[in-house]
Formats: structure tokens, C-alpha cells, sequence
């Protein structure tokens, strides 16, 4: 397997006055590619974690460089890369470009979290296999 790509076309509920995304819709994107990635490529949707999993991935760290703007109208590639697989954590890269620019840099890390926890909980094994999968295979990728 590659990066995960997910493209999104940038539209008015994501602009500003200025017609140039504002810097939290970003992140709603960010969100979406998260979610496409995990029912795309580990094979489980958000509405199953938050339905009947009653589990969940929240973001507990991220940084995030804006590298230029990005406007109405265009596409934007997100690349989502697992890099890091943790007892209960997982460490992603995402960047957005158009065409040959980035628009945004950003690593996180998310935790695993069962509902009524309060904490990060170890990865399910049928889970974390999929997740150590993508992982080493974008090393092998690399190598």
C-alpha cells in the first residue's frame, strides 16, 4: 500500500471573507481524512466505533505548519501516513497539497478509548494488527 490520498475540494463553507480557507476548517478536512483512512484502510467506519464499538480515536497532541493559503474553488490532496503505533496511541503525518505546492503540515497523535473509559486503552489486536500492517509496509516502501 501507498499513502493514503484523499482529495477534498475546497468550498465556500470552508473560506473566509477573503475566499481563502479559514484555518479551522482545515481541520474539519484533516478529520475526514482521518475518518476515510480508518474505514478505508483498517476497516472500521466511525458510526461503527461510535455506534456499536462504543470506542473511540481522539487527537491528544498535534502541530501544524500553514504553508500557504489555500482558495475557493481548488483541490487539495490530504496524505495521511501512519508513522508510529503505541500501546494505545497512534502517530499520523497529514499534509494537504495542490498540485505541486503543500499547503499544511501537521503530525498528531491520537489514543484508542473505549466510551466511559476516561483514558486510552490498549489497541484491540484485530486493530492494531491492521494499523502495524500499514505501517511496515510504508517502510518496506521506504527501504
Amino acid at each position: 500500500m501507498t499513502v493514503f490520498t484523499y482529495p477534498q475540494k475546497v468550498l465556500f463553507q470552508h473560506c473566509d471573507p477573503a475566499g481563502i480557507v479559514f484555518y479551522p476548517r482545515y481541520f474539519e478536512m484533516i478529520n475526514a481524512t482521518v475518518e476515510e483512512w480508518f474505514d478505508a484502510r483498517i476497516g472500521v467506519s466511525f458510526a461503527q466505533m461510535h455506534g456499536p464499538l462504543q470506542v473511540a480515536v481522539p487527537t491528544a497532541a498535534l502541530q501544524i505548519s500553514f504553508t500557504a493559503p489555500s482558495r475557493l474553488g481548488e483541490m487539495l490532496e490530504f496524505r495521511l501516513t501512519p508513522t508510529r503505533l503505541g500501546r494505545s496511541s497512534l502517530d499520523l503525518e497529514i499534509s494537504a497539497v495542490c498540485g505541486d505546492e503543500q499547503r499544511l503540515a501537521m503530525t498528531a497523535t491520537l489514543v484508542f478509548t473505549r466510551n466511559g473509559a476516561g483514558k486510552s486503552v490498549p489497541w484491540p489486536d484485530n486493530l492494531r494488527a491492521k494499523i502495524d500492517n500499514e505501517i511496515n509496509e510504508m517502510v518496506e516502501k521506504n527501504a
